[in-house]
């Protein structure tokens, strides 16, 4: 269908996109409308103040939306076009987590079954193994590892014959079709229904001991399913080279290419990489820890679909849902937030999990929960693409529903980057250090941050109040570095004693 969408220079073009809604033309008009509204905010040397921070410096030629309410009554303390619909990058993420976390709950554990084609003989054999993914995005190979000491103790000794996975319960589109030039960093990693370490490996690049060596390389986890191709060499401390970390598929394989050069003496770098396929990596990491533990898979690895009359060994419960939410927003991992996507697919009753289901299934679920219909068009969970649009007010209401919700309130709050501490904020905004607490988000020229800040309370010396913010901007023509340091300005003006303010 044709969708009008806002474009990163602020007019109206005419694009061909499939959204997660056929309102997507009346939400945007009704959008623009509302954006057209002067907000009832007083003027004043403080509010002038941030409007500086956020026309000047890194935010020169930018288009931005902003909004603060205080958080016990809503009242509006600094508004710049709050309606108006932008690109949010990751922001996007604080709506994915708040559906998740209210539809699931916060103790929800996503299950991995595992199930034989036949009962276990007395030597604990089976003949083939099952093991269906659940749409669980955080299992790791540490994880992995409980697995297989889980089904030691549910007998199981050996298999005979091959380890089939299952990856049916999602479709098989791995990258949402409105992300282009994928690419083969650990952040662009695929979703799928059964995965391991967030469809990411490590790769650990030494110098060699002379110079013309070959690099030393380690592969982390050392699975048979990621091969190295060593092309790396040692070079001279005055030749300036770079290392290049590829991968590409094989047979049943994915080749790790190593290409370039590093100076004698260097110290080691490690490079994160994605898999192609989710499922099959998985399945090396499981034959890992099987065998670790003792339990051979003689057979080959393969994907397929557990058939129904393949009989249930074990069920293996991953870590609870706030454990997952907080991982994938301290630091902003995409692939959590696709799969999560795909799950709510799942909840609503479909039989495959879809962006296009799961999208719809989040929409109905924020519009429930008070947030502005017209204030979002999402087409992923995790803010990637440029499709994605959503309004400061549209963040700001989900931040303070999700700060009030008796289900979410710790687990959402806990799982926000704090300034100065840790996450994607831990060497930002340090002059607000434990002040506040956001979402960041960032692609090529779009970048954003939305959450809690603790303002100084007017007339009360010492104390503070929470206030909800949050800031967009699109189309900067300075660098995203500038542009990253004007968003901490503003941040660090909200929680700095002004008296201007008052």
């Amino acid at each position: 269908m044709h969708s009008w969408k806002i474009s990163v220079s602020g007019g109206l073009r005419v694009g061909r996109r499939v959204g997660w809604t056929v309102l997507a033309f009346l939400s945007l008009a009704a959008g623009s409308a509302s954006a057209a509204e002067p907000e009832a905010v007083k003027s004043n040397d403080w509010t002038r103040e941030l409007d500086r921070v956020l026309s000047t410096g890194g935010m020169t030629g930018a288009e931005v939306s902003a909004l603060v309410i205080r958080e016990r009554d809503g009242k509006v303390l600094y508004a710049r076009q709050p309606d108006r619909l932008m690109t949010p990058a990751s922001n996007a993420k604080v709506l994915t987590a708040l559906a998740a976390i209210d539809t699931f709950g916060a103790a929800h554990q996503f299950e991995t079954q595992v199930s034989t084609d036949g009962t276990l003989g007395r030597d604990g054999m089976a003949q083939t193994l099952y093991v269906r993914g659940g749409g669980d995005p955080a299992v790791t190979s540490e994880d992995y590892w409980r697995f297989a000491s889980e089904l030691r103790d549910a007998g199981l000794r050996g298999v005979r014959g091959d380890l089939v996975v299952d990856d049916s319960l999602f479709d098989r589109v791995r990258w949402h079709p409105t992300v282009k030039d994928v690419s083969p960093r650990a952040y662009h990693a695929p979703v799928g229904a059964l995965n391991a370490n967030y469809g990411s490996f490590s790769v650990t690049i030494r110098p060699g001991s002379e110079v013309g060596a070959p690099v030393s390389v380690t592969i982390s986890p050392p699975v048979s399913y990621l091969v190295p191709s060593n092309h790396g060499t040692t070079l001279s401390k005055s030749v300036r080279r770079t290392i290049v970390v590829d991968r590409k598929g094989g047979d049943g394989v994915e080749h790790v290419s190593i290409h370039g050069g590093m100076r004698l003496g260097d110290k080691p770098k490690t490079f994160y990489r994605s898999v192609l396929h989710p499922d099959l990596y998985a399945a090396a990491v499981i034959r890992m820890q099987l065998a670790a533990l003792g339990i051979d898979v003689k057979g080959r690895i393969r994907s397929g679909v557990a058939p129904d009359s393949a009989r249930p060994l074990h069920t293996f419960a991953g870590s609870p849902l706030a454990d997952i939410v907080r991982s994938f927003m301290k630091f902003s991992n995409n692939g959590i937030a696709e799969a999560l996507v795909k799950n709510l697919a799942i909840h609503s009753g479909s039989r495959i999990g879809t962006w296009e289901l799961g999208g719809l299934a989040m929409r109905d679920r924020l519009i429930g929960l008070g947030v502005p219909a017209d204030g979002f068009d999402l087409v992923d969970g995790s803010g990637l693409s440029y499709h994605d649009r959503v309004s400061p007010r549209a963040l700001v209401t989900a931040l303070r529903v999700a700060r009030n919700q008796f289900q979410s309130s710790p687990e959402f709050m806990s799982s926000l980057p704090v300034a100065g501490r840790d996450g994607t904020l831990k060497k930002r905004a340090k002059n607000a250090r434990d002040q506040v607490r956001a979402k960041t988000g960032l692609l090529n020229g779009i970048t954003g941050l939305s959450g809690y800040a603790a303002m100084p309370a007017p007339g009360r010396s010492g104390e503070r109040e929470v206030v909800v913010f949050s800031v967009l901007a699109n189309g900067y023509r300075k660098s995203d570095k500038e542009a990253i340091k004007s968003l901490d300005a503003f941040v660090s003006k909200l929680v700095a004693v002004d008296e201007r303010r008052n």
